[in-house]
């Protein structure tokens, strides 16, 4: 028994677009009816789906309509043969089944392919010649001696025919003769007044080791008919593309004559044609694959004509059939898809990727390729030479969108007529989308930006007064850098012992704290910029600096004048009538030595205008203007207010203290003079603290306290209200002796109530018990 290849195909059915499958099988031609062919696994949830069958190329009934069935969640298909079925290479050796799956709304069709193979193990005979009645042929009684009448095709090789029938005259002319390729031959007498007759042959086909068939073979003699055959066109040639499917009309003949048939007579067996014996069209039988098949180019067919009725009536017409080769295919390239990244420092003429082709038409045949820009539309970046993808010019992403998108496509272009291209996009991009077309090769080329500049800044010079305020905005820094993203850039100063910060974002220079003219007056600050997000690598950074000069302008009267000393106590012996001089008030700025202008005023203790300044000297004044002149020394205590004088603003001030002692002049009083007593102006200063304690309880000491009030509020409530009800009954019984007596005696009885042994008595009161 011969079997089947063994079959097992899944088909996932994603069916987004009609879209045709082919599929090849093997078939023995010993396969019987009821065999499986193929078999599908469909999946189609949750539709119930179908499958048929269209048609079969060339038309036969040997194959059944295919069955479906649901197994586990998936459909099975099968294929089986008819009861009909009887296959024979050598006579059809190829069927082309359509096939149509429908799921829902989709609809899915397929080609199966059915090549019959021979099989070398069949030993027996098949077809009419194995049959009762046997194969019939008809010859004309004007047959050439000699000439071969019937082919008899049999598997395999080496088999041996005889013809085992007798062969004896008066019923035979002379004998019929078969060799080895299965060719029975005329008689060497010819037919000539054979006409109607009919001979019988039995045939003994010999396969060796045994094995054998026999098969019948009968021979009508036909008379010449006086009309004879021919054919009205002459012989010419037919060419045809290779891309005809199995079945497909090639050519027509036709020939004049009664009731005239049609058959091939050379090549036989003939495996790429075969010819309708009626209408006389000449079908192909097997793909005409060039490529597989390079013998199928040329074929030279002959083809005889004869009456039905006298089959010696006939003719023959010699014609070729040329197969032109088809380009089907478009070119094949690997890889199939170009990916790579390159930088923008890429120099001219790098190699960036490499691709073959190949036409599968034509293999080897030459291929012309193109590079076709989209967008944008005048790009030059890229070139293609010779298959070879390679930098053309400068990349540079350091513009607003230069590395974004660039699109371009590959054009290949065969040989073939008609030229089939294949088209593949190049795409310069740190992200892309591909919309993909048929026949197409996509190319894929990233770009990556590097960080190829150093930020730069210019140096500035900022003034600002002496009495800014902290967080005043000083100025910006401007810093620069031509890689893209542009003026992406972080600032910072170096060092940071300077009263000043800069923004990391924006530049910005501010003041942190206070300023001070008379110790530094210049800053020079090195401020550093440093680039980030501009390199396909996060850490790869460049940096720059530049000096920032600050100076400070306006020299602010910040520092009030100092005394020395800043108190004096005098004594003064005066005269009446005469002015004195007191002593003179000495101030200074230690910060501002240069500050020598200082104005003077008494503002506080000057009580009889006994006193006045005249610019830093204190003058007492006693010109009998005023009341009468004391007898007893006085005390005068005089605030002297010192107020720095000038442009500079705004005017500090400080107060001087001199307490002076007026003494009157008395004879016993040998001469005016001046006792003074200074206080240091450096003084320790004596440092008071007062201490105030206050109590702050627990939240549970609190709670606790309050709930321990609340019960000895209600143990006092209790206690009151029982020395109420007792005073209550004393009231009640004061009206009656005996029971005040007894009332009296439980009062003094304080064991009045308790529980007592019998026979107790009381110690003091015997009859009490």
């Amino acid at each position: 028994m011969v079997l089947l290849r063994p079959l097992a195909l899944l088909l996932a059915l994603v069916v987004s677009e009609l879209y045709c499958l082919s599929w090849f099988i093997d078939v023995s031609e010993s396969q019987g009816p009821g065999a499986t062919l193929q078999s599908f696994s469909f999946n189609c949830s949750p539709y119930i789906p179908t499958l048929e069958l269209l048609h079969v190329q060339p038309p036969t009934t040997f194959f059944n309509p295919p069955s479906l069935t649901r197994w586990q969640g998936t459909y099975v298909g099968k294929m089986t043969l008819s009861s009909s079925a009887r296959l024979d290479a050598l006579t059809v050796n190829h069927y082309e089944l359509q096939l149509r799956f429908t799921c829902g709304n989709q609809v899915t069709e397929g080609r199966l392919s059915v090549n019959v193979q021979r099989d070398p193990n069949r030993d027996q005979c098949a077809g009419r010649f194995a049959s009762p009645a046997g194969e019939i042929i008809q010859v004309r009684e004007t047959v050439t001696p000699r000439t071969p009448l019937y082919t008899l095709l049999l598997p395999g090789q080496g088999a041996q025919m005889n013809i085992t029938s007798a062969q004896d005259p008066p019923y035979f002319p002379g004998p019929f003769s078969i060799d080895g390729q299965g060719q029975l031959w005329a008689p060497s007498q010819g037919l000539k007044g054979q006409a109607q007759k009919v001979f019988q042959l039995q045939i003994l086909v010999t396969f060796g080791q045994g094995r054998s068939c026999r098969g019948m073979l009968t021979v009508k003699v036909l008379p010449v008919s006086s009309s004879q055959v021919s054919f009205p066109q002459q012989a010419q040639n037919i060419t045809i593309p290779e891309n005809l499917v199995p079945g497909s009309k090639v050519a027509q003949v036709h020939a004049r004559g009664f009731d005239v048939r049609y058959e091939i007579v050379s090549p036989v067996p003939c495996r790429l044609f075969s010819i309708a014996r009626v209408d006389g069209v000449v079908r192909t039988t097997a793909p005409l694959e060039l490529a597989q098949a390079p013998d199928a180019a040329v074929t030279r067919l002959r083809v005889k004509a004869f009456e039905r009725l006298r089959p010696w009536d006939s003719a023959e017409l010699d014609f070729q059939v040329d197969v032109q080769s088809v380009n089907r295919w478009p070119p094949r390239c690997l890889p199939a898809l170009l990916a790579t990244q390159i930088p923008e420092t890429t120099p001219v003429g790098t190699f960036v990727n490499t691709f073959t082709c190949t036409d599968p038409d034509s293999p080897g045949s030459t291929l012309d390729y193109q590079l076709l820009f989209h967008s944008p539309a005048s790009a030059s970046s890229l070139c293609l030479r010779d298959g070879v993808l390679e930098v053309n010019d400068t990349l540079d992403c350091d513009a607003p969108g230069a590395c974004l998108q660039h699109t371009a496509s590959i054009l290949v272009l065969d040989s073939g007529q008609p030229p089939m291209t294949r088209q593949g996009r190049a795409n310069q991009a740190s992200s892309l989308t591909f919309k993909w077309l048929p026949a197409e090769v996509p190319v894929l080329v990233m770009v990556t930006p590097v960080n190829e500049f150093s930020p730069t800044c210019v140096s500035r010079t900022f003034r600002v007064r002496e009495d800014a305020r902290p967080h005043t905005l000083l100025g910006s820094v401007m810093g620069t850098d031509l890689d893209y993203p542009h003026d992406s850039i972080e600032y910072s100063i170096s060092g940071g012992s300077a009263p000043f910060a800069v923004d990391s974002l924006n530049g910005e220079v501010h003041l942190l704290g206070p300023l001070d003219y008379e110790m530094q007056k210049s800053y020079r600050l090195t401020v550093l910029l440093t680039d980030h997000s501009q390199d396909q690598d996060p850490t790869c950074h460049r940096s720059g600096s530049c000096t920032i000069t600050i100076e400070v302008e306006q020299d602010v009267n910040d520092h009030a004048p100092e005394c020395e000393p800043p108190f004096q106590e005098l004594t003064v012996y005066a005269h009446l009538g005469r002015s004195l001089e007191v002593t003179t008030v000495s101030c200074r700025v230690a910060q501002e030595p240069q500050r020598l202008a200082f104005s003077y005023r008494i503002v506080g203790g000057n009580s009889q205008s006994r006193f006045s300044l005249q610019g830093a000297v204190l003058v007492h004044n006693d010109l009998m203007l005023g009341p009468p002149w004391p007898e007893q020394s006085h005390t005068y205590e005089l605030l002297i207010r010192v107020a720095d004088a000038g442009p500079s603003t705004p005017h500090l001030s400080t107060t001087a203290t001199v307490i002076v002692h007026i003494v009157p002049w008395r004879a016993s009083t040998g001469a005016t003079s001046i006792h003074r007593t200074t206080v240091p102006s450096r003084m320790t200063p004596l440092l008071v603290t007062d201490t105030e304690v206050f109590w702050q309880p627990e939240p549970w000491f609190v709670v606790v306290l309050t709930v321990t009030s609340a019960l000895l509020l209600l143990g006092l409530g209790w206690f009151l209200s029982w020395l109420l009800r007792g005073l209550t009954q004393v009231l009640q019984t004061s009206s009656k002796p005996t029971q005040a007596l007894l009332l009296n005696r439980e009062l003094r009885d304080p064991l009045k109530g308790l529980w007592r042994p019998r026979g107790w008595r009381h110690p003091r009161h015997p009859a009490v018990s």
